[in-house]
């Protein structure tokens, strides 16, 4: 059984998502960068392991990814998800768990990487928004891509709702990549994802949909 170690910074969804899924893996531990981030509740409350490696405590970037790697690295894990973890990791800690460090982000990479990407959506005037699951590479929010799920941006759309909806599919998408992971159906090879699945529905997905 594979074993995973989710980063966190605040409350935590995606992880408890995961958590919730019952996949077929030891989730090891979920560490965080901050001590009062409401997601080390929730996973305590699962009975999975916790740790604090508080950013603030370091002189450096660099000092803070190696204290973070040491205290991954006690729990051997073959998968890094990066769970609502904010804060921007070095190429040195990227490229040491390069191929079994996953991310997701709330756009349709390469689509408006970093932050506000509901607002950049809507202010872009896009009709189609949604996540991607991707393998972590040294340039924020850029790498293999997994996984992405679409949804409708409506007229009425605010930055919120929006991201309610966008939420709801990453809640979805997120243990399923860990699922295929566990199962051995992701293969990377020269910064592209195969993922062995059946084709159940290859209908397009289009916004606005005129029935």
């Amino acid at each position: 059984m594979k074993r995973i170690v989710i980063l966190i910074s605040g409350r935590g969804s995606n992880m408890q998502a995961i958590l919730e899924a019952k996949l077929p893996v030891e989730i090891a531990a979920v560490i965080s960068n901050k001590a009062d981030a409401k997601g080390l509740e929730t996973a305590a409350s699962h009975g999975v392991n916790t740790a604090v490696v508080y950013h603030k405590q370091y002189s450096s970037r660099a000092d803070f990814d190696t204290a973070l790697a040491a205290k991954i690295d006690e729990f051997s894990p073959d998968l890094v998800v990066l769970a609502g973890f904010m804060r921007i990791l070095t190429p040195e800690f990227v490229t040491r768990y390069q191929g079994r460090l996953i991310n997701i982000h709330p756009a349709l990479l390469p689509a408006f990487p970093g932050l506000n990407t509901h607002e950049k959506a809507l202010q872009e005037g896009v009709k189609i928004h949604g996540c991607t699951v991707h393998f972590v590479t040294p340039t924020v929010d850029h790498g293999p891509i997994i996984v992405q799920a679409a949804v409708p941006v409506l007229d009425d759309d605010t930055p919120d709702t929006l991201a309610a909806r966008v939420l709801e599919q990453e809640h979805l998408v997120y243990p399923q990549t860990i699922r295929w992971f566990a199962e051995d159906r992701i293969s990377l090879d020269q910064g592209k994802v195969t993922v062995r699945t059946s084709r159940a529905n290859t209908a397009a997905l289009r916004s606005p949909w005129d029935a």
